[in-house]
């Protein structure tokens, strides 16, 4: 019925008319005096159950005819069509056109009733028939109402599930794209340091490899060294993000705030003098260690790649409580003045916004820019949450 709605209200249509033929025919044994022509009562008992096939569609044209046609089949006594019609009717204006059309039918109904009840002759069978007629209404009534909540509902769950699932999707896609965003954040953060202190290495070891082979030597051993070191940085990070774990391959850990050092030292085999100051740092959080690690190391790169020539770089790690203050500045190309605008040491671009979001997870602060004295600084704040 759910299914296909016309067809099984064609099916019911037909047995109704069915019953109502076999009612006639059995009156027709019977040789009652009374009863019409076969050659009328048949088109009237097809005209009486043909527009309950349309009942779902087209309530309101469905009701509105059977009510016509219920009034010369209720007269002629052509059996229970006329009363099932009505009640189907009944039912199906409240379920499939609502409450006011129902009450506008129904009224209907009562009055030419009402009507056929006053045309009658009067019999002990009057008030019978009064009392069917008010029981079936109330009867179609209240199934209708009931089926059309049970329906309305219906429909609110669809809708509110299909509301669902459209909020599902969205969400994914922002999750999809912030997650891209991240995971260019931290690849630039692998890959921009890497490749910078590579590309200045290559460009010494050009320089030397004629007049100072030794040099040269060492800066491609530098160039290999921070290859491999972030080729392995770049396989973990692809790693985490591949669904499955069948080749079993050791992972390395990320780096922290206790390697700090060795990101120095890298810096200053690249070029760049770095003077490290940092307290006991302690045990840090896995994230906050982390963070510590990408600002400097981004700091440190910028430096690398837009201080020029002859910079020196300052790192200061202090801890104090459970606030991690850092402090990476220089004296590149920010101490002159009309060197200030380029556009490589103004805020922005991914290492810097991976730096402010590394600082804001953590409800810290970050702030980038020019130094009072001269030179280029960034500062960050990062609050310690130790788990008790």
């Amino acid at each position: 019925m759910r299914a296909h709605p016309m067809a099984g209200d064609t099916v019911l249509a037909v047995l109704l008319g069915l019953v109502d033929m076999l009612l006639f025919v059995a009156d027709q044994f019977a040789e009652l005096p009374e009863l019409p022509p076969w050659y009328v009562a048949v088109p009237i008992n097809i005209a009486m159950v043909a527009p309950l096939v349309f009942r779902r569609k087209s309530p309101l044209w469905s009701a509105y005819v059977v009510l016509v046609v219920s009034i010369v089949h209720a007269t002629l006594m052509l059996g229970v069509g006329s009363a099932a019609g009505l009640a189907m009717s009944i039912y199906s204006v409240v379920v499939y056109a609502g409450r006011r059309q129902g009450l506008v039918f129904v009224g209907a109904v009562i009055v030419s009733s009402t009507v056929q009840l006053v045309l009658t002759p009067p019999d002990d069978e009057l008030v019978i028939a009064i009392l069917f007629l008010a029981f079936g209404i109330a009867l179609c009534w209240t199934l209708g109402e009931f089926v059309g909540a049970r329906r309305a509902y219906d429909v609110e769950v669809e809708a509110r599930l299909h509301l669902l699932e459209t909020e599902r999707d969205q969400a994914t896609r922002i999750a999809v794209a912030e997650e891209r965003g991240r995971i260019a954040r931290e690849l630039h953060d692998v890959v921009a340091h890497a490749v910078s202190v590579m590309v200045v290495q290559a460009d010494g070891a050009s320089y030397a490899i004629q007049s100072n082979p030794e040099l040269a030597q060492r800066a491609l051993q530098t160039i290999s060294e921070t290859g491999r070191g972030a080729l392995g940085e770049l396989r973990r990070l692809l790693d985490v993000l591949r669904s499955d774990d069948a080749h079993g391959e050791p992972r390395v850990p990320q780096p922290d705030a206790h390697a700090l050092a060795d990101l120095a030292e890298r810096m200053r085999a690249a070029g760049v003098p770095v003077e490290l100051e940092t307290d006991e740092l302690g045990d840090l959080p896995a994230g906050v260690s982390l963070g510590v690690y990408r600002i400097v190391q981004e700091s440190l790169t910028n430096t690398l790649k837009h201080a020029g020539r002859g910079a020196t770089a300052s790192v200061r790690v202090h801890r104090t409580g459970d606030l991690i203050e850092v402090l990476v500045s220089d004296d590149g190309a920010g101490r002159v003045p009309q060197l200030a605008g380029s556009p490589g040491r103004l805020p922005g671009g991914n290492g810097l916004i991976g730096m402010r979001e590394r600082a804001h997870v953590y409800g810290g602060t970050l702030d980038v820019g020019p130094a009072p004295g001269g030179g280029w600084q960034v500062r960050a704040a990062l609050p310690v949450r130790l788990d008790k």
